[in-house]
């Protein structure tokens, strides 16, 4: 017997090379084992190196269904990680690859390879597979646990810093080169600002290269920019169409007849679904924190706002708490001005709570590790609806460990200088999640119920619907290419097991959530595949990138109040303004760490541009070239159409959307 010719291909970056010895086994189609071990000074394992070994001389391995490859330390070397980037197997001059692609280990003992193409465990045919398969998903659920970050949460990976998830699942992120000088030296001021005009220069410094946050600068005070934020702000996903005044809000028709158009009544209005609320009940009793030694405040207010023939959404009642009564009265824009801005500001600052902790980190962040938790743990990595998500959610589980450690914790940013400090942290998010509905993810649906679809000014809801159908067409086409009817979607027990953790750990068993505990058809999982990726991806840059352009003028969007919310109207003056707005070191704290997270990084990897090896294949590399057409055809019609608006809305141009949460 010749015996098969083994080459070990090492990845081409500098640092792919190991000192270790390699260890290589070929696992046959009935089972058989023949090994080698790659010893020879002309075997080092160097960067961008090809070493061939003949294996299995005398003995009969015609079919090759595994390679098995260990490093062993070399005795006075460093261990270090090596990167293999595939094994070619020569019988006979029939040549096959098996590819690999990522980091080895010693301490990963037995890792295995397998050739072919991504397929389904009811297609595997050896029984020598299927064991991988199985031996493939016991160890990765061995190593990637649940663990509860807080009691009504969706669950979290169980580590306490990066350096266990190893260097595959871990990344470096090369930094914009975010300046932060003059946000710095402020620690030690532990009082109120001391003018509008001191915050204006504060602003002038940090802003010189952002017209965004000078437009605010400009314009926050103005109804019509306050309705414009509820569409394109930071938190698009707030405002919702009604058709009648919630039952706890004391608004009559006379109350509003002056701000509405002349002719027309607050009846007429609601039919034709003109009116819109703002309501943010899920702050209702939350504890807010304690800042610098002082007690801090925020509201659950309700905001009722008018489409306006002209286009623009603007607020016409805002009532701070959620309980009517004599010491909770209805602001109004007719009200003295100082008194109406202040009742835009506490409604701003409860947006503040709801954004961070429940469109930015709930909805994205969270959701993004609980699909990649499952993922790990219930698909095996040549299952295609595996190959296609990881991309997309795979950079949450350092994100997400570094933010628990780090904004979250004790000392972080929450803690020292924002309204929902550690107290309120799971209260908030436990409430989040019990009211997180399918529905609302999915953006179609969510556009259309809360009637934003159809608001001409809505640059938010025009993109995104644009996006999600081009996401949704591509996972639909990569569904079509590996499932060939719905019965093999129901029969697909790997499937059905990634869908059911998710609904269990992620939503928690709440089947009032909607969100799917099994999945019958090929359209239902297109349907969730889209949802997972428009939220790691789109969403998360239309929350996270927007943050320090609408922020960075604090009293537009304070993290906190310090003073509790009035209960009469009476006379406000500039000086009391200030007075409830954060303090100079709290405001500092916030905009660094907004600076720090607002812009993707320098190797940010956009929307659908995808760097794993298997995307190149033909079927795979047709549907990218497909989705990356559609993608750059949307760009350009958000250029085109923010050339022609006063205030651009770039945050879902398909070029500036990151693949993943990532920041």
């Amino acid at each position: 017997m010749e015996g098969s010719r083994v080459t070990i291909r090492t990845s081409p970056f500098p640092l792919a090379g190991s000192y270790s010895r390699l260890h290589v086994s070929l696992v046959s189609a009935q089972g058989n084992t023949v090994s080698a071990v790659l010893d020879h000074p002309e075997n080092c394992l160097l960067p961008d190196s090809a070493y061939t070994v003949v294996i299995g001389e005398n003995e009969d391995v015609d079919q090759v269904a595994l390679v098995r490859l260990r490093l062993e330390v070399r005795s006075g070397f460093p261990d270090l990680d090596w990167h293999c980037h595939s094994v070619e197997i020569n019988n006979g001059g029939q040549v096959e690859v098996f590819s690999c692609h990522k980091w080895l280990q010693a301490a990963d003992g037995d890792v295995e390879l397998r050739s072919g193409e991504v397929d389904l465990a009811n297609r595997e045919v050896l029984q020598v597979l299927k064991e991988h398969r199985a031996r493939d998903l016991h160890t990765r659920q061995q190593r990637i646990r649940w663990r509860t970050f807080a009691e009504g949460v969706p669950r979290c990976v169980d580590m306490d810093s990066v350096k266990p998830l190893g260097p595959n699942l871990s990344y470096t992120r090369q930094s914009p080169g975010i300046n932060v000088h003059y946000l710095k030296g402020f620690t030690e001021r532990k009082e109120s600002w001391g003018s509008f005009e001191e915050l204006e220069h504060y602003l002038k410094h940090n802003a010189s290269d952002n017209p965004v946050a000078m437009y605010v600068f400009s314009h926050w005070r103005e109804d019509a920019f306050f309705g414009y934020q509820c569409l394109n702000g930071c938190n698009p996903l707030m405002v919702r169409q009604i058709r009648t005044i919630p039952k706890n809000l004391s608004v009559t028709p006379e109350l509003v007849q002056p701000f509405l158009p002349e002719g027309s009544s607050l009846e007429l209005e609601l039919e034709k679904g003109k009116m819109f609320l703002l309501d943010y009940e899920v702050l209702e009793g939350v504890p807010p924190n304690v800042v610098n030694g002082k007690q801090q405040y925020f509201t659950a207010p309700l905001c009722l706002l008018h489409a306006f023939p002209d286009g623009h959404l603007k607020p016409i009642a805002i009532q701070l708490n959620q309980t009517p009564g004599p010491d909770n009265p209805v602001f109004l824009p007719s009200d003295p001005p100082h008194n109406w801005l202040l009742a835009k500001i506490w409604t701003r600052t409860a947006d503040f709570q709801c954004h961070q902790l429940i469109s930015h980190f709930l909805c994205t962040h969270l959701l993004g590790e609980v699909c990649c938790v499952a993922t790990l743990r219930q698909l095996p990595e040549v299952h295609p609806i595996h190959r296609l998500l990881m991309p997309h959610v795979k950079t949450s589980l350092q994100i997400n460990i570094g933010a628990r450690s780090t904004l979250l914790a004790a000392n972080g940013v929450f803690d020292r200088a924002i309204g929902s400090g550690l107290k309120a942290l799971p209260v908030l998010l436990a409430r989040a999640t019990a009211r997180l509905r399918y529905s609302t993810l999915c953006v179609p649906e969510d556009l259309s119920t809360r009637g934003v679809d159809t608001l001409p000014n809505c640059y938010y809801a025009q993109d995104a619907l644009k996006v999600w159908n081009a996401l949704h067409r591509f996972a639909t086409k990569w569904v079509d290419v590996h499932y060939h009817s719905n019965s093999e979607v129901q029969e697909d027990s790997e499937l059905q097991s990634w869908i059911g953790e998710i609904f269990s750990e992620g939503f928690l068993g709440n089947a009032e959530s909607g969100m799917p505990q099994s999945l019958e058809s090929k359209e239902e999982l297109s349907k969730f595949v889209t949802m997972m990726i428009f939220s790691s991806s789109a969403l998360h840059a239309a929350v996270n990138f927007s943050m320090l352009d609408f922020n960075l003028w604090m009293p537009n969007s304070p993290g906190s109040m310090a003073r509790p919310p009035p209960q009469t109207k009476g006379s406000v003056s500039e000086e009391d303004l200030l007075s409830f707005l954060p303090d100079v070191n709290a405001t500092s704290s916030v905009l660094t760490t907004l600076s720090l997270l607002s812009k993707p990084a320098a190797d940010f990897v956009p929307l659908c541009q995808y760097r794993e090896h298997y995307f190149s294949d033909d079927a795979h590399c047709r549907l990218v070239e497909e989705v990356q057409r559609d993608l750059s055809a949307i760009t350009a019609e958000i250029l085109e159409r923010n050339s022609r608006i006063e205030l651009p809305y770039p945050y879902l141009s398909p070029d500036r959307i990151e693949n993943s949460v990532a920041i």
